[in-house]
């Protein structure tokens, strides 16, 4: 009508006859939008289609009703369909206006005359009345309008909008809204009929699918067919053909994703669908669901259950079992780290609540002490001074004024000639207050009166909270005086006239002590938290450096990018044959899993590998980390189906995975042994025992220890010993006590026949015998406690039965998924015991690869090789601690190795009277045997000292004729050389710590050593070590000239200086370089301490190869 009215009839209607004719119309695109003529043609076409024969062409003889449908864009081509119409071209309930501008409404004022039956122009174009018309308008044409339906013409320009927008916009301007209307029929009644005719669609489709079901025999159908996720979906049930057709009630009760994921219950109902027996209900679809289960029941016991396979549709279009297997993974993540959080928030609160229980106990523990501290002095100190007190003694001294109080200025004077300062040039008044509560406060030179030249005076201020004023005169200021008068050794006294009361005073004193102790204990906690909060920092650098060197030192035959696996995305791995038993194989193939070859999706399909791209001999090939892996396994093979493996001697290829929602499961490692630091210490055995038990428990792994209960236990170093049980076993009772030994869980196994009641570890005729039914206990122990251990691990003959007797007694009787571990300390002892051990053990160890290789072509040894591995051992960091050490005079990182060396080192010579020099120094801490090298160490101690250097040498014999050897030694150079060699010939742990601490180099000629530990504890003290190639000595100390490439391989740097013969030479090479090093090159020198303090030897990796051992022994 708008345009009708612009145009007028003639031209309009021959635009609306030729559509290409209308864009041309200059009059028309002057105020037209550019698009309209596609927008108007489009409509028509639209509505033509809809509403006309097919026969009838674009001229609209026909004498319909045409109807412009609302629509938002613009239609790029005919639409042939209601229903297409109704999915491309939904208004959503909003009507459109078409708008003129006001120079439109100004050229053309004239109103068109109404479009009757003799008008040319198409039905339903007709004139209707605009909105702010003054005209009257009938209850009919009201009627016939829609109250969403108004379209106005205004000012604004000609455009499109929204009928709310134009309302608003209407009532804002207030003015009278010009031109006609374009009458959009009402949708309602078009969107009804196509709801009536989808429903009736509907109601066809699931009529033949029930005719269909039931021609097929099925009772159970769901519309529509194709379940999609997030979508309802009906199901419906033939009540008749159910198990349940004679139940009142039938209910739908499943789940999805094979009962995996949010269940439900719902009663069906009968269905308006269908004719029949049929019930039906609504569900709806979850967007994570790739199936729905489910079965029919009446409420309590009575089901229908697809003949036990249950009913279950597929879900098309979203989620894959894998990936949903990856959502629970994801929703399981989120709610670990939402637990995780809790649990971290519940521990701060109880933490904030124990601070603040112990900040208010010490608060009154420290009131209470400032109590007993302020009577204390009041009767032992001050009572006496003022009882002793005089106003003044008119021939020796006086006061003036006489009335004066605390914070006055007073002369006090002295008569020289009365006492021992008769002659003296000068006299000084060294004084205090309160019996001298605080020392020395009160320095003054007294100078001559001049009224008397016997009488001095000084001018002094008299403390504030004196009570009474004491003080001697001498001859000179502190620290230069010579002689004094103290008035017979009593000093002199003066009771201040105008003191504060008593009971006042002391009141104050007692407040000023407490916050004295208030302050004292705040900067105590203040250093400790600084402390602890340091020493946590640098173990966990230690262990985060470690575990990448861990990683790094298998790069010659495996590594992978990127180096830390992370837990939901992809790695390469590389892998040198060259290096391995594949070596020349023309193929490598990898095959993999996860969690220790359990994960939940099986073992990964074999892939061939291909060459790196870095020119190296390394092949790689790559896989996806499932997010609940901790743990990447693999092996290498030359074929796709086998043949030669490369599964690292039995252990496999484990690398770690970060970042997962899934955590290893704790092993249970019971250790059997009979030596335990500190509490029952003879060797390193006891070190290893306490130390590694320590370190895989911080690896979230349970570690009890099962030891016997000597009477020579240092029973102040366990904690929270208890009577556990006693059971019986070898016609004797067995007592069983428990308590924690350095954090660690310890079994005491006390029977009563007196075996253990001896006052000594080892040294009984009957010792064989002993532990053996240590053993044997041990085991009828878990066996009748109900544990279950994974690991049984037994160290060295002493434990050695327990192998053989587990494997003979046990292991078919409660005991069956546990394995022996069993561990050599030294082959040098026991020899038949740990072959028979070997024989019985899944696997077997020692301290060191190097020591391993060396008594491998032994008897007892090589038949069992495929099972036996070396791992060095390590220090516990926390005792060998050169930064929490109470047994050094300074505590030292390697930030400060230099100075804290140094320290240590003066006090070392000072307590050993040593000559206090800068010189090098030789410590050698050992157990004087013959395998320790004790001809070496004899020669070495004379080549130091022929190097002017000084030595200390800390150590016993268990044999009483090499004791007296070195008795006589000691002698010897105490007497030639008492400021540079000093021997210790017993065992002093405190000194052994400052001697660690302040030694530059530390001394190893082990003749054997299996693994030693002394070269451990000296890097982690900064000490440089010096030793012989062997055993374990040779796999942790690198010489810094010959073995960069072997540190290198194991991501080290050198660090000491070794030799290999076994004779004087040998020593002199090394131990030369060495001195001469220190000498000539001390920026050097200082370099390299701080390199050997900074390298991890204490369990952190040997746990980790541990923990790969442990489950090998399971496979």
């Amino acid at each position: 009508s708008v345009i009708e009215k612009r145009l007028g009839e003639r031209q309009w209607r021959g635009c609306f006859n030729n559509k290409h004719s209308l864009s041309s119309q200059q009059t028309v695109s002057s105020f037209l939008f550019p698009s309209l003529s596609s927008l108007l043609w489009a409509a028509m076409e639209v509505c033509w289609q809809i509403q006309t024969p097919t026969s009838l062409g674009p001229g609209f003889q026909q004498k319909g009703r045409l109807k412009i449908n609302t629509f938002i864009g613009f239609l790029p081509r005919p639409i042939s369909s209601l229903a297409s119409l109704e999915s491309q071209y939904n208004s959503n309930g909003f009507l459109h206006q078409i708008t003129a501008t006001a120079d439109f409404s100004r050229k053309k004022q004239g109103r068109m005359s109404a479009s009757g039956p003799k008008s040319s122009a198409p039905r339903g174009f007709g004139r209707r009345t605009t909105v702010g018309s003054a005209q009257k308008r009938t209850q009919k044409k009201n009627d016939e309008k829609d109250s969403n339906a108004t379209s106005t013409v205004t000012n604004d320009g000609l455009g499109v909008s929204k009928l709310p927008e134009a309302k608003a916009n209407v009532q804002k301007q207030g003015s009278p809204v010009i031109g006609e209307s374009i009458v959009l029929e009402d949708e309602a009644l078009v969107e009804q009929k196509l709801k009536a005719e989808r429903e009736s669609l509907r109601k066809k489709e699931i009529e033949s699918l029930a005719e269909e079901a039931l021609a097929r025999g099925d009772r159970m159908f769901v519309y529509p067919l194709v379940a999609k996720p997030d979508e309802d979906i009906k199901v419906f049930l033939n009540k008749t053909l159910s198990t349940l057709s004679s139940e009142p009630d039938v209910l739908i009760m499943g789940a999805f994703n094979d009962w995996r994921w949010k269940s439900f219950t719902r009663r069906l109902e009968k269905t308006k669908e269908l004719h029949g027996d049929w019930l039906s209900c609504l569900l709806h679809i979850p967007k994570e669901a790739y199936k729905m289960d489910f079965v029919f029941f009446n409420g309590q016991s009575v089901y229908d259950n697809n003949d036990s396979k249950d009913f279950c549709v597929d879900v098309k279009g979203g989620m894959d079992k894998v990936e949903f297997e990856n959502f629970l993974l994801e929703e399981k993540w989120r709610e670990q780290e939402k637990l995780a959080k809790e649990e971290a928030e519940r521990k701060r609160q109880e933490e904030e609540k124990r601070r603040n229980e112990a900040r208010k106990a010490a608060i009154e523990a420290d009131r209470e002490q400032a109590k007993v501290e302020t009577q204390k002095r009041r009767e032992m100190m001050l009572q006496p001074a003022l009882q002793k007190a005089v106003v003044s003694s008119e021939s020796v001294w006086y006061i003036e004024p006489k009335d004066f109080k605390g914070g006055d200025k007073v002369k006090i004077y002295y008569n020289k000639s009365s006492g021992p300062l008769a002659y003296a040039k000068e006299v000084w008044i060294h004084g205090g207050f309160n019996n001298w509560i605080d020392g020395l406060s009160i320095i003054e030179k007294l100078k001559a009166d001049s009224k008397s030249e016997d009488w001095w005076f000084a001018e002094v201020i008299v403390p504030v909270n004196a009570l009474v004023i004491d003080w001697v005169f001498a001859d000179g200021p502190p620290k230069e005086a010579f002689l004094y008068d103290n008035n017979s050794h009593q000093d002199f006294h003066e009771l201040v006239p105008l003191r504060t009361p008593e009971e006042l005073y002391w009141s104050e004193e007692e407040s000023l002590m407490f916050r004295k102790l208030q302050e004292e204990r705040r900067l105590k906690e203040e250093a400790m938290r600084v402390k602890m909060e340091t020493t946590a920092r640098l173990k966990a650098e230690t262990k985060e450096r470690t575990l990448k060197k861990f990683l790094l030192s298998q790069k010659d035959v495996v590594y992978t990018e990127p180096l830390e696996i992370q837990a939901g995305r992809s790695v390469t791995v590389f892998y040198n044959p060259s290096n391995t038993v594949l070596n020349g194989k023309p193929e490598i193939w990898f095959r993999g899993s996860f969690n220790r070859w359990t994960h939940r999706l099986g073992p990964l399909p074999p892939q061939k590998m291909e060459a790196a791209d870095d020119g190296s001999s390394h092949m790689k090939t790559s896989a996806k980390v499932p997010l609940d892996a901790y743990m990447m396994d693999f092996v290498f093979s030359e074929k796709e189906d086998g043949g030669v493996f490369d599964n690292r001697y039995g252990l496999d290829y484990h690398l770690p995975v970060v970042g997962g929602i899934a955590k290893e499961p704790p092993l249970h490692i019971v250790h059997i042994a009979v030596e335990m630091a500190p509490i029952a210490k003879v060797g390193g055995l006891g070190d290893v025992v306490t130390s590694l038990s320590r370190a895989v428990q911080e690896l979230n792994h349970n570690v009890d220890i099962i030891f016997p209960k000597y009477d020579c236990i240092k029973y102040n170093l366990v904690k929270d010993l208890q009577f556990n049980r006693s059971y019986h076993w070898g016609d004797t009772e067995i007592k069983v006590w428990h308590g924690k030994v350095e954090g660690v869980s310890v079994y005491f196994l006390d029977p009563q026949n007196g075996l253990f009641q001896r006052g000594c570890v080892y040294g009984c005729a009957d010792d064989a015998g002993r532990f053996g039914f240590f053993c044997h206990a041990a085991l009828e122990f878990l066996l009748k406690g109900g544990f279950h251990p994974d690991i049984l691990h037994c160290h060295d003959w002493s434990s050695a039965p327990v192998s053989w007797l587990f494997k003979d007694h046990y292991t078919h009787y409660g005991l069956i998924k546990t394995r022996v571990v069993f561990t050599i300390h030294n082959l040098e002892f026991g020899a038949s015991a740990i072959g028979k051990a070997m024989t019985f053990s899944d696997k077997a160890t020692t301290v060191s690869r190097t020591y391993a290789k060396e008594v491998a072509g032994n008897s007892v040894i090589s038949p069992h090789l495929y099972k036996f591995h070396g791992i060095v051992n390590g220090i516990d960091p926390d005792i060998w601690d050169p930064y929490n050490d109470n047994f050094i005079p300074v505590p030292y990182t390697s930030e400060n190795v230099v100075e804290g060396k140094r320290a240590a080192k003066e006090e070392l010579q000072n307590r050993l009277g040593l000559k206090r020099a800068d010189l090098p120094l030789v410590g050698i801490i050992t157990r004087l045997t013959h395998q320790k090298g004790i001809h070496l160490i004899k020669h070495a101690i004379r080549r130091t000292l022929e190097r002017n250097g000084q030595v200390v040498l800390l150590g016993s014999a268990p044999d009483p004729r090499i004791q007296n050897d070195f008795v006589n030694l000691a002698n010897q150079l105490h007497s030639t050389h008492g400021d540079r060699a000093r021997l210790v010939l017993t065992y002093d742990e405190p000194l052994s710590h400052l001697i660690y601490a302040g030694a530059d180099f530390i001394l190893v000629p082990s003749i054997f050593e299996p693994c030693g530990l002394t070269q451990l504890i000296a890097m982690r003290y900064g000490a440089v070590p010096v030793v012989r190639k062997t055993g374990g000595l040779y796999d942790t100390v690198f010489d810094v000239d010959h073995d960069k490439e072997r540190a290198q391989a194991q991501v080290l740097e050198p660090n000491g200086f070794s030799f290999d013969g076994a004779d004087a030479p040998g020593v002199d090479y090394a131990l030369n370089r060495a001195i001469s090093a220190w000498y000539d090159g001390r920026e050097w020198f200082n370099s390299l301490c701080k390199t050997v303090m900074e390298q991890d030897w204490s369990w952190n990796r040997p746990a980790l190869e541990y923990i790969e051992l442990y489950p090998s022994a399971r496979k």
